[in-house]
C-alpha cells in the first residue's frame, strides 16, 4: 500500500502544484510555514538542541489545537519526570501552532511547523530530530512518517486514541491501507476500553493495545497549581441553611435563561441560593439589574458592605472552584451559547451533578463521558433547567446516583498523566529497535 500510496503522491503532485503555487505565493504566511513544512530552515532551528545537555529525544506531534491541549499535561509530566529528556513538538494547522507556542513552549525544547507527508521531507526530518521515540496524540495518521519511523527502528507510541464511530466505518472500509499504520506503533494508548476493543476487531494485537484514559481529564490538574481553599458559606455571606445552587464562567445571554429558572424554583424553594459567577466579574453590574428585574435581591462577593442575600455574584477572580464543594447542582457556563463551554471536572471532582448546555465543544469528551455515565444533564431552556435543577433538589436517589457517577468517572481517570509516562518511559528504557 505504501507504493501506491507513493505513486499517487508522484502522479496528484503536478496536477495540485499549480493550485498550491497560487496559494502559497500569494499569501506570506502561507508561504513561511510551507517552507518550514518541507523543512527548509530545520537544521538551524534544531542546533539549540545539540547545545543543551541530555541526550534522548522525545517527537511528540499535535495535528491542531485539540490536540495541543490534549498534550499539556502530558508534556508537562515528562519535563517533570525526566527533566534532561529533550522534547520536541510539531504541530499541523497554524492556529494548532500558536497555542502550542503559548502552552507547550515552556514545557519543550522545540516547537515546529510538521513536515509534509513526502518521503524526502519525513527523512529529513528523522535525519535531522534524531529522535528516540515519537509520540502522536490522539490523530494524524501519515503513511510515509510512520515508515520512516519504522524504518530506522524508532519506536512510535500513539496517546489519548479515541475512534469515533464515523472514523471506525471508515478503517474497517480501508482495512488493507489503515492496519499497516496501526501496525506501525509498539503502543497505541487508547482512552476507553471499548475504543481498544475497536482496534482488536480490526486485527490490532492485543500486545500493542493499552487502555489508559482520557489526558483532557489533566488539563486543570498542573503539579505547580495550589488547591483550592475551601471558602465558607460564612465568608460569602450566604445564609446557613438550605442548598445551593453554583452557576460558574457563564456568558452574556445565559443569565437570562439562568435567572428565571431560579427565581421560579425560589417559589417551593424559598431556602434555595444561588451563586452566579460570570466568566467577566466587569458584567456584575449588569447581573445585579438584570437580577432585580426578577425580583431577586443580590450579593457581590467584592462589595462585603452589602446585605446578605440569596444570590450571591461572585465577580472575583480564581475563587470558583472553591465554592463548588457547597453546591448541590451545578451549571458549566458558555454552553448555552456558542462559547465552546467550560470544565466541568471542577464540579464533577467534588460529587456535583452538573447541568450544561448542548454547546460543550471545547470538552466534548468530558461531557460526552459525563452525560454517559449518568453524572450530567443537558439542558437548553429555562424550563428544561428549573425542571433538571428541581429534580435533583428533591429526589435524593437522582442526586445521590449523579453524584456516584461523578465521582467513580473522576476516580477511575486520575492518574492518567502518570499511566501514560510509564508506558512511554518503558518504551524509551528499552531503546531503539
Amino acid at each position: 500500500m505504501l507504493i501506491v500510496y507513493n505513486f499517487l503522491q508522484v502522479l496528484l503532485l503536478p496536477v495540485a502544484a499549480p493550485l498550491l503555487a497560487l496559494l502559497i505565493l500569494g499569501r506570506r504566511k502561507y508561504r513561511e510555514r510551507f517552507r518550514q513544512r518541507l523543512g527548509f530552515g530545520l537544521r538551524r532551528r534544531s542546533e539549540q538542541l545539540a547545545a543543551l545537555p541530555g541526550g534522548r529525544r522525545v517527537w511528540i506531534h499535535c495535528l491542531s489545537v485539540g490536540e495541543v491541549t490534549s498534550a499539556l499535561p502530558l508534556v508537562r509530566g515528562l519535563r517533570l519526570r525526566l527533566p534532561d529528556v529533550r522534547i520536541i513538538v510539531t504541530v499541523t494547522t497554524s492556529t494548532g501552532m500558536r497555542v502550542a507556542e503559548q502552552q507547550l513552549a515552556p514545557w519543550s525544547d522545540l516547537v515546529l511547523a510538521s513536515p509534509l507527508d513526502l518521503l524526502p521531507v519525513v527523512s529529513r526530518f528523522i535525519r535531522t530530530l534524531r529522535p528516540d521515540l515519537f509520540i502522536l496524540v490522539e490523530t494524524d495518521f501519515w503513511p510515509n512518517w510512520l515508515y520512516g519511523l519504522r524504518r530506522q527502528s524508532i519506536p512510535a507510541m500513539l496517546v489519548n486514541g479515541r475512534i469515533s464511530r464515523a472514523s471506525f466505518e471508515r478503517y474497517q472500509r480501508f482495512r488493507i491501507f489503515f492496519r499497516p499504520l496501526f501496525s506501525s506503533f509498539a503502543l497505541l494508548a487508547m482512552q476507553t476500553e471499548d475504543d481498544a476493543a475497536q482496534l482488536r476487531t480490526l486485527g490490532v494485537p492485543a500486545r500493542q493495545l493499552l487502555t489508559l484514559g482520557n489526558l483532557k481529564y489533566a488539563q486543570d490538574a498542573a503539579p505547580d497549581r495550589p488547591a483550592a481553599t475551601r471558602l465558607s458559606r460564612e465568608e460569602l455571606k450566604l445564609p446557613a441553611d438550605g442548598q445551593t445552587w453554583v452557576c460558574g464562567s457563564t456568558h452574556a445571554g445565559e443569565e437570562e435563561l439562568l435567572l428565571p429558572a431560579f427565581a421560579s424554583l425560589s417559589a417551593d424553594h424559598p431556602r434555595l441560593c444561588l451563586i452566579l459567577a460570570p466568566r467577566d466579574p466587569q458584567r456584575a453590574p449588569e447581573l445585579v439589574h438584570l437580577a432585580h428585574q426578577f425580583g431577586l435581591a443580590t450579593i457581590r462577593r467584592s462589595r462585603p458592605q452589602d446585605s446578605p442575600a440569596r444570590v450571591l455574584i461572585l465577580d472575583t477572580l480564581g475563587e470558583l472552584a472553591a465554592c463548588y464543594h457547597l453546591a448541590r447542582v451545578a451549571f458549566i457556563g458558555g454552553s448555552l451559547v456558542t462559547g465552546g463551554g467550560h470544565n466541568p471536572l471542577e464540579a464533577s471532582r467534588h460529587g456535583v451533578p452538573v447541568l450544561f448546555g448542548p454547546h460543550m465543544e471545547d470538552f466534548a469528551e468530558i461531557a460526552r463521558d459525563l452525560i454517559h455515565c449518568g453524572g450530567a444533564m443537558v439542558v437548553s431552556t429555562p424550563e428544561e433547567i428549573s425542571a433538571a435543577v428541581r429534580r435533583i433538589l428533591e429526589d435524593h436517589d437522582a442526586h445521590a446516583a449523579m453524584r456516584t457517577s461523578a465521582i467513580e468517572l473522576v476516580t477511575r481517570e486520575a492518574g492518567v498523566v502518570d499511566r501514560h509516562l510509564d508506558a512511554l518511559t518503558g518504551l524509551l528504557a528499552a531503546g531503539k529497535g
